[in-house]
């Protein structure tokens, strides 16, 4: 008996003291003790870290805020030895960029290598001014602040002064490019559409570039004014895949101080290629002086071709551009411009019926690639895309360009969207398709 009394005490111990065990595992402040460590790690990992300077600025700095990630740019121009750091229409970029938000943080050291963003809220709203500095185009800030303009709180209004409204460099976009080519991928998402989510009734602005004032490379003097309805969310995925055949083409040719008969022989050289291969061509001739005010003149001539003369003036400099754009069965719309480059183009350089041969050339390029959308318009698609309705959303374009293979690796980084990416033999296309992230405009008023 006194055996069974001993083995009862033994066995009663490690009972006694396994509530206890219990309590000290289950104690929440130590558990909170543990939690805090990776709280402050993972807002590091938050952070949009990249090495490589400033490629892609414009669209990491907008990836940045409709993330909501802070962003870290290194090595901006470090190994440069005459202009090391941010240049100056970058810094306009981010002033810009300042002006359309609320709270954002922009800090950058001493030599202008590193840059620190801290995104805030989209506001909109009222009418907003920029001057643009004249070493870039106008429309390299408008291609930039286009994502953003329908998630503002209220209604943009954008008004660019200063900068050149044509294409620069062969590598910015034209104001013109713009309204032919992006505007009409941003109705594709319901953006500026009557039926979009916008504000209703007659209040909701209309979505529109109107061009004030054009000017040339490379004194500029140009003014633009943008504006953009806002939109709750992108309702409907997007389903671009039938890219239909080309049923016709619009063109307009720009001349600003030169004389009008130039941008007429622009317009008849380009129209004699096209007219090779359809007969629906219409090219308008715009022609600018540098007087405030001048009488409209259209003259509609029986072989597509009408010349107009501008009433806004024009800047200090001489400049010529010409914006095509073919319209095919299905409403998909392919874009190409081009222009007089002043810095490599000396004047009789380059013939008038060059250029818009020149430019007939490459619009025929952009139909062969085929597609839905021009090869300017690729990472805009695919970034709507990404914000999207949690649903399946597909493009069909052509060749992927190289800036548009750098954006998707940004948005699967920023987003966490993976496209997948299917090769079409039979048409030489590329589809793409992805799941949305289901973005939704948080700053807009709920009213």
């Amino acid at each position: 008996s006194l055996f069974i009394i001993f083995c009862i005490i033994l066995t009663h111990q490690p009972i006694t003291h396994q509530p206890t065990n219990k309590i000290n595992t289950n104690n929440k402040p130590i558990q909170t003790k543990i939690m805090n460590p990776p709280s402050s790690s993972s807002s590091i990992s938050n952070t949009l870290i990249f090495q490589d300077g400033a490629i892609q600025f414009r669209q990491r700095i907008i990836t940045s805020i409709l993330s909501h990630r802070p962003l870290l740019l290194r090595n901006i121009r470090s190994e440069s030895l005459t202009s090391p750091g941010l240049s100056n229409h970058e810094a306009s970029f981010l002033r810009l960029i300042d002006q359309l938000t609320n709270g954002s943080k922009i800090e950058i050291n001493s030599t202008g290598t590193q840059l620190r963003f801290q995104p805030g809220v989209l506001l909109g709203g009222g009418e907003v001014r920029h001057v643009c500095p004249v070493d870039k185009s106008i429309g390299w800030f408008l291609e930039g602040i286009l994502p953003l303009a329908a998630f503002g709180k209220e209604d943009l209004i954008l008004r660019l002064v200063g900068g050149v409204t044509d294409g620069l460099n062969h590598e910015d976009p034209s104001v013109d490019y713009i309204q032919t080519s992006l505007l009409p991928v941003l109705k594709r998402f319901g953006i500026g559409r009557e039926d979009s989510g916008g504000l209703a009734g007659g209040d909701q602005l209309p979505l529109s570039i109107k061009v004030i004032k054009r000017g040339a490379a490379p004194l500029g003097g140009g003014e633009v004014v943008f504006t953009c309805p806002i939109v709750k969310e992108i309702a409907e995925p997007l389903d671009m895949v039938d890219e239909g055949k080309i049923k016709r083409v619009r063109g307009t040719v720009v001349s600003c101080r030169i004389p009008p008969s130039s941008a007429a022989r622009v317009a008849h050289s380009a129209k004699g290629l096209l007219h090779r291969l359809l007969p629906d061509v219409w090219i308008h001739t715009d022609v600018h002086s540098s007087r405030k005010k001048k009488k409209d003149d259209m003259v509609n001539g029986g072989d597509g071709v009408a010349g107009r003369s501008g009433g806004g003036g024009c800047g200090p400099s001489p400049g010529l551009s010409v914006c095509l754009a073919a319209e095919s069965t299905t409403g998909m719309i392919l874009a190409a411009e081009t222009c007089l480059d002043a810095s490599r183009e000396g004047r009789g350089a380059l013939l008038p019926e060059d250029l818009g041969v020149k430019a007939a050339a490459m619009l025929l390029d952009e139909i062969r690639k085929g597609g839905c959308v021009d090869t300017g318009a690729q990472s805009l698609a695919l970034l709507l895309m990404c914000l999207g309705p949690e649903d399946v959303s597909r493009i069909r374009v052509g060749t992927l360009s190289q800036f548009t293979i750098v954006s998707l690796r940004l948005f699967k980084k920023a987003f966490h969207v993976e496209f997948k990416v299917r090769a079409d033999e039979e048409s030489r296309t590329v589809l793409l398709s992805c799941l949305g992230t289901g973005y939704r405009n948080m700053a807009r008023a709920s009213t």
